[in-house]
C-alpha cells in the first residue's frame, strides 16, 4: 500500500489539467459512466451525503479501499496527499497509529476509519482539518483526549464508540486530568460551606437558649419580688380563664340549638 501511495503522491494531486476522476463506486463503472467524453456535472454521494462538483469537478479526488481486508499500518507518505477530499479506509485490520501529520490533509471532507485495529491517540494535528464534515473513528483501539476543534467535538458519540481508551468531549467520559479539576474543588467548597452552616446554626441555638433564659427570669423575677404585679398577672390569668370558658359555653349552646332544629 505504501509504494501505491508514494506514486499517487508523486503525481501533483492538484493537477488541474486532468479531466479523468477516479471515483470508486460500482455503480458508475455499471453504468458505463465513463463512455462519456466529458463530465460537467457530477452528484456523488457518500457516508449518506449529497457532494455536487460541477465547475470544480477536478478537484473531487477520492480514495476508497474499504472492506479489502488491508493489513499493516496506514503509510506516511499518505499525508501528502492535500488534495484529497475522501479518505475511506474503513473495515480493514489496519493497526498501528494514525499517522501524526494527517492534519496536513486540510482538503478532506470525508475521513472514514472505522472498525480497524488502530491503537494510539488520535494525532492533535486533526484539530487543523477545518473541512471536515464525516469523521468516523468507531471500533479501534484508540486512547487519550479528543483534541479539540470546533469540526471534532462537533460530530456525534457514535463516531468515537468501541475505543475504551478515549475521552473528552463529544464523550462524556472523562480524562483523568479534568475529572481532578473539576471534582476536587467542588469537594473542598462544600466542606468549607458546611462548616461555615454549622458555625452559624451554633451560634443560633446559644443565642436562642440565652435570651429563654433571660426572658423567663425577668417574668418570674418579677412576678417573685413585686407583690402588686403578681396579683395583677393572677387576676388577668383568672379572667382570662372566666372569658374562655363563657365563650365555650355560649358556643355549646348555640350548637345544640341549631341541631334540635
Amino acid at each position: 500500500m505504501g509504494d501505491c501511495v508514494e506514486r499517487i503522491s508523486n503525481k501533483n494531486m492538484n493537477d488541474s489539467n486532468k479531466r479523468m476522476i477516479v471515483i470508486p463506486y460500482a455503480r458508475f463503472w455499471e453504468r458505463g459512466f465513463w463512455e462519456r467524453d466529458s463530465y460537467d456535472h457530477l452528484l456523488i454521494q457518500w457516508q449518506g451525503k449529497v457532494n455536487e462538483f460541477s465547475t470544480n469537478l477536478r478537484l473531487m479526488k477520492t480514495i476508497d479501499l474499504s472492506t479489502n481486508s488491508l493489513t499493516g499500518p496506514i503509510p506516511y507518505e499518505i499525508t501528502s496527499l492535500q488534495g484529497l477530499v475522501v479518505l475511506n479506509l474503513s473495515h480493514n485490520a489496519l493497526l498501528g497509529d494514525i499517522p501524526k501529520d494527517i492534519g496536513q490533509m486540510k482538503e478532506l471532507l470525508t475521513l472514514d476509519l472505522s472498525k480497524n485495529k488502530f491503537s494510539g491517540g488520535l494525532p492533535s494535528s486533526m484539530s487543523q482539518m477545518n473541512l471536515l464534515d464525516y469523521l468516523d473513528v468507531s471500533y479501534n483501539n484508540l486512547s487519550g483526549r479528543i483534541p479539540s476543534s470546533t469540526q471534532l467535538q462537533s460530530f456525534e458519540k457514535s463516531r468515537y464508540i468501541g475505543n475504551a481508551g478515549l475521552c473528552g468531549p463529544p464523550l462524556t467520559k472523562y480524562c483523568p486530568g479534568d475529572k481532578e479539576v473539576e471534582v476536587t474543588p467542588i469537594t473542598g467548597e462544600s466542606k468549607s460551606d458546611g462548616e461555615a452552616i454549622d458555625e452559624v446554626m451554633r451560634w443560633f441555638y446559644i443565642g436562642g437558649a440565652c435570651g429563654f433564659v433571660n426572658a423567663f427570669w425577668i417574668v418570674f423575677g418579677t412576678l417573685l419580688l413585686n407583690r402588686r404585679a403578681r396579683h395583677a398577672f393572677f387576676q388577668c390569668q383568672d379572667s382570662l380563664k372566666d372569658w374562655v370558658y363563657v365563650k365555650v359555653v355560649v358556643f355549646m349552646a348555640k350548637w345544640r340549638r341549631v341541631a334540635r332544629a
